[in-house]
């Protein structure tokens, strides 16, 4: 969640990951990390789906096909499926928070919202 949000810079979803992320024992330092987009540093077992999860977002949901592969090859169609529903879910909520944002600062003529 926190590499997908921070490609898509959604404020309010990097808060709300942030918190979670801190809440299941993550240390503030790879959450910095996963923020400035690094995922160097990821548990092996979920490095491939952490990068694959960041290069969907840079693609714009368009990924490559060799990172899909990949993806179906570490984890298998079903994991696949769903590390796919969760991103396309990551990606609508961001779209959300970045339009509500966008609104605010046109409402109040660029003092509010970013």
């Amino acid at each position: 969640m926190l590499a997908v949000t921070a490609v898509n810079g959604c404020r309010y979803c990097s808060w709300v990951h942030t918190r979670r992320a801190l809440r299941s024992g993550l240390a503030a330092e790879e959450i910095r990390d996963l923020l400035a987009g690094d995922v160097a540093n990821c548990p092996l077992d979920e490095a491939v789906g952490v990068a694959y999860a960041q290069h969907w977002a840079e693609s714009d949901a368009h990924p490559d096909p060799e990172a899909v592969h990949k993806l179906q090859q570490t984890y298998g169609p079903q994991k696949t499926g769903a590390i796919h529903l969760i991103l396309r879910m990551i990606r609508m909520a961001n779209l959300l928070g970045n339009s509500w944002d966008y609104l605010i600062y046109r409402m109040s003529f660029g003092r509010r919202g970013s």
